[in-house]
This record gives C-alpha cells, sequence and structure tokens, in this order.
C-alpha cells in the first residue's frame, strides 16, 4: 500500500458501519456495529458517541484495549485497526461532535448523564484487499 492514510482514511470516510471491539469482563472479545465515527483526526485517532450505560463502555473502563474494523462490501476490502479506547464525559468532546439529531438517542440533550463520547487511538492496522492482507504502522 503506497499511502496508508489516504487509502485507509477514504475506506472509512465511504462506510456507514464501524465494527467496535472490546475486551469483555470474562476476558472473551465482543464486537458491536455501530454509526461511523463523527470525528477523525488522521487515521490514528477517531471519535464516537454512544451510551455511557452501554457493555462497550463499561468495558473499555475496565480494559482499555479495542479494535474497530471498517468493510468496503462492494470492494471486498477492509481493514482492522487495534489500540486503545477512552470513554470521554467532559463538555469539551461532548459538544464537539454533538449533532442536533442526537436528542432521539439522548433526550436530555449533549448534558445526558447517557451520552459520552469513545475516542479511539490506533496503534497498528492491518489491510484486507485482495485476496491477502498486510500489516501498516501507524504515522
Amino acid at each position: 500500500m503506497k499511502d496508508a492514510a489516504q487509502t485507509i482514511g477514504n475506506l472509512v470516510d465511504h462506510q456507514n458501519t464501524t465494527f467496535i471491539g472490546s475486551v469483555g469482563e470474562d476476558g472473551f472479545p465482543g464486537v458491536k456495529a455501530m454509526l461511523p465515527p463523527r470525528k477523525r483526526e488522521g487515521i490514528r485517532t477517531f471519535y464516537f458517541t454512544t451510551n455511557t450505560s452501554s457493555r462497550r463502555v463499561a468495558d473499555f473502563r475496565r480494559d482499555s484495549k479495542a479494535c474497530i474494523y471498517f468493510v468496503d462490501r462492494r470492494f471486498f476490502r477492509g481493514v482492522m485497526l487495534q489500540g486503545t479506547m477512552e470513554v470521554l464525559e467532559d463538555a469539551e468532546y461532548k459538544e464537539m461532535i454533538w449533532e442536533g439529531g442526537d436528542t432521539a438517542y439522548y433526550p436530555l440533550g449533549v448534558t445526558d448523564p447517557d451520552y459520552c463520547v469513545l475516542r479511539f487511538t490506533a496503534e497498528r492496522g492491518r489491510y484486507y484487499r485482495n485476496f491477502s492482507s498486510e500489516d501498516f504502522e501507524i504515522e
């Protein structure tokens, strides 16, 4: 892959689902489909919205190891990023990615105690295409 940031960024930006993996209380991995990231900084940092009361939030508070996966079904390619996930509840981050329609999920608005932000920081990645995979570094 010539330019990981461009190739992976383009793939991510055109998907409407993100798969997020966490380590459960029992030590086994769990995966959940979520909406795409609200914001990303290159291919290192991704921001998602979720419910503070969710199982994933409990998992990440206990063990920050995480992965996110994006798949392009049309061209049968995908990328897995591994790293850490932080649960952010500060007003700064909540306001940064809040959108008007979010009241459907968080009726009390941006200050809803069941609304939080997940910040994923990638450490490494693996890209799949053309029936083969390659590891790449996050720069």
